[in-house]
């Protein structure tokens, strides 16, 4: 039996797994990242990458990677929903496209807009782009074909069991830190022996992943998902020939056996496909686990909550909790991080899946509708109307760039009231805990561009009053930018002279005039205090 140290291994190198590894990376700490497939899933698990997430990969510089790779910025993104393709769509759901929101954003300046738009890609194109970036970067161990099976907690540490392939064998892992980004069904999480809150019963289904070029899927026009009778979801993959389509599977049914004639009767029409690609069983399920963390091991996405695939909550949840912990698990590899600061991330992301369980409840919920109302003859009429009621759940901007850490052990609390949040927009605020609003500069760049990977102090004041703080900043060890800027565009949105960014966009502090209290905003912030 063979042995391994490293700072961090991570379970799972799905996106979420990659992007922890690669945010480790983006602060100089290596880690091990083992995964038990030697090549990634070829069933596709979701689609849409928000724009927040791509602002974070953004940081990771894969932000343009993605979008090569990614559906055509031209393609919409529109829901239409059917009683059957033999009539017209009783409601279409119209979302713009990446280019024509894109549009939108260049036509105003003032931190309502993003610096990305969503992206569609399906996750198993995804899962390549991420892990192949994982595997080229020299501080990530990327090892395929391992399976983690068990771990042991340590003093200072824990001790993992992997098996590897072939005559590799079992071997063992003695890490610092261990992230579970093992998925839904997450060994990680068994091993922690950590229960799930589940809202509602788990439901079965049937996912088929197919390609057909017959213009029959087309009849009425372009559609990302098309939501039909009988609990039916057809999604366009690629905008080319690429599908998967998922039925609901009866308790009393163990599996579907020909999930293509389910689908054909569902719609209503004789369709060809060209070619079978896999058929998945899956569970659908609200769940988020008790707790986050079990000493020096992390639950990290799929593994710490699980949601429906409509609406692509989960994967870019996982992809904001990998940023949230990864920066937190480098900065006390490093040394500059104090014990609060890996208190503070179950603090944060744990509350921040409570509020996407529900708004997943939401969209599901308008889906269950649609298929009561349709079996209890509901008109066209009635069911559009309904429908036109549930818009905002496809329109929500502010759902998506609006998390706040406001309670966060780690964040400088501000006394006041809040700004307000809105579901459909951003409302630019530098409030502490608060993401920061996206503002281009002069000469075209974006603010968020200026950021460093550790620590900014963004300095407006045109007195350079931040430089000696953020000297006495880095005499304590602690790696922070001084960006001093002089845009009336920042300045008219950040609301302060000076605010303090962390690594993953959000306020740490803000003020107008240097503290007198400065090492204490650092204590607290750093992770060494709460108060």
């Amino acid at each position: 039996m063979g042995t391994h140290a490293t700072p961090v291994l991570i379970v799972g190198a799905g996106p979420v797994g990659a992007v922890l590894a690669l945010e480790l990376a983006h602060h100089n700490v290596p880690c091990i990242l083992v995964e038990r497939s030697v090549r990634p899933s070829p069933h596709p698990k979701m689609d849409f990458v928000t724009g927040r997430s791509m602002e974070l990969l953004r940081r990771l510089g894969l932000a343009d990677v993605v979008r090569d790779r990614g559906v055509h910025p031209d393609h919409s993104m529109d829901f239409l929903w059917t009683r059957g393709f033999d009539e017209p769509p009783v409601m279409v759901w119209h979302r713009p496209s990446v280019n024509q929101v894109r549009q939108r954003y260049l036509a105003v300046n003032d931190g309502s807009s993003p610096a990305e738009p969503y992206q569609r890609v399906p996750g198993s194109l995804l899962e390549v782009i991420l892990r192949d970036a994982a595997r080229e970067h020299p501080l990530i161990d990327l090892r395929e074909g391992w399976t983690f099976s068990d771990l042991r907690q340590e003093p200072d540490g824990v001790t993992a069991t992997v098996i590897g392939p072939g005559s590799i064998g079992r071997q063992t892992v003695r890490a610092r830190f261990l992230a579970g980004c093992d998925g839904s069904r997450s060994t990680v999480r068994r091993c922690l022996d950590i229960p799930v809150d589940t809202l509602g019963e788990p439901t079965q289904h049937s996912s088929v992943y197919f390609t057909s070029s017959d213009p029959e899927l087309r009849r009425h026009g372009r559609a990302f998902v098309t939501i039909g009778p009988v609990g039916l979801t057809l999604v366009s993959r690629d905008e080319k020939a690429a599908w998967t389509a998922s039925i609901p599977i009866p308790a009393d049914q163990p599996h579907t056996a020909n999930p293509i004639s389910a689908i054909r009767e569902r719609l209503g029409i004789d369709f060809m496909v060209d070619n079978v690609i896999s058929v998945a069983q899956w569970e659908g399920t609200l769940s988020v686990a008790t707790q986050y963390r079990a000493g020096s091991a992390f639950l990290v996405g799929d593994a710490a909550h699980q949601f429906y695939p409509t609406g692509g909550i989960g994967a870019n949840a996982g992809i904001a909790d990998a940023v949230d912990l990864g920066w937190k698990l480098a900065a006390t590899v490093n040394g500059w991080g104090g014990p609060y600061l890996l208190t503070s991330y179950e603090m944060e992301r744990r509350p921040a899946a409570l509020v996407y369980r529900e708004l997943g409840a939401g969209l599901l919920e308008v889906s269950r509708r649609f298929q009561r109302l349709t079996a209890a003859g509901a008109s066209r009429e009635q069911l559009a109307g309904v429908l036109e009621q549930e818009y905002h759940h496809v329109d929500n901007l502010g759902a998506q760039f609006g998390t706040r850490y406001t309670q966060s052990p780690v964040v400088w609390p501000e006394r006041g009231s809040a700004p307000s949040w809105y579901w459909d927009r951003i409302n630019p605020t530098t409030w502490p805990g608060c993401r920061v609003p996206s503002v281009r500069l002069a000469g075209g760049d974006q603010v968020l561009d200026l950021l460093g990977g550790d620590l900014s102090l963004v300095d407006l004041s045109g007195r350079g009053i931040g430089e000696t703080l953020v000297k006495e900043a880095r005499q304590r060890g602690i790696p922070m930018n001084h960006v001093p800027l002089g845009e009336p565009a920042v300045r008219s949105c950040w609301e302060r002279d000076l605010v303090l960014v962390r690594p993953d966009q959000h306020v740490a502090w803000r003020d107008d005039e240097a503290p007198h209290n400065w090492d204490d905003v650092l204590d607290r912030v750093t992770g060494h205090r709460t108060t």
